[in-house]
């Protein structure tokens, strides 16, 4: 594992199919490239999830999100909401295109997503040119971490970087609402 790589050693880490921890607007989480499936089957191998539940993807900004998101799916208004929550700490499952993997949106049509206004993971999407996955850096069923010291060992030595940082101060991980209706799917 590198210690305490640049945002550019983050990259090239993540671009040879690497995956990393880094802080979140709320708690550690855990990120590789969206659309190499092996680096995505290794990180939910570290983290002992099933590939059914699907994964969350994070971004710097909107367009990062362009051709993965069915926005003509979306009513106007409802289009509207989720974009003016951006940047900010709010997931929403929209409609997926067919340029989506399965292996992000597990046994769902929709995919999670997120523009984040945490500094470091913007600056992490900016740099690596386009969305990352993002799932909580922590075992399945365990709590997810808060602080870098309580990332479960045995995960962070199966991770290829850690990103030091701070995690925002958000009390719990983001809420998850659906595109269509604004129900909370996840408070």
């Amino acid at each position: 594992m590198t210690a305490q790589p640049s945002l550019a050693n983050a990259i090239a880490i993540l671009g040879d199919g690497g995956v990393i921890a880094y802080p979140t607007e709320a708690v550690w989480g855990l990120g590789c490239d969206p659309f190499d499936e092996a680096a995505v089957r290794r990180l939910l191998a570290i983290k002992r999830r099933e590939v059914e539940k699907g994964l969350i993807l994070i971004a710097a900004r909107p367009s990062q999100f362009d051709g993965l998101a069915d926005w003509d799916a979306l009513p106007p208004e409802r289009r509207e909401a989720v974009l003016q929550s951006w940047p900010g700490p709010h997931t929403w499952i929209v409609p997926a295109t067919a340029r989506v993997p399965s292996w992000i949106t597990g046994a769902h049509s929709g995919v999670a997503l997120r523009v984040s206004a945490h500094p470091l993971v913007a600056a992490l999407c900016e740099a690596y040119g386009g969305p990352l996955v993002s799932t909580s850096a922590n075992p399945a069923g365990a709590p997810p971490p808060k602080r870098l010291r309580d990332l479960d060992p045995g995960l962070r030595a199966a991770l290829d970087a850690v990103i030091e940082g701070e995690v925002g101060d958000l009390d719990r991980p983001t809420p998850i609402r659906d595109a269509r209706s604004g129900a909370e799917l996840r408070l």
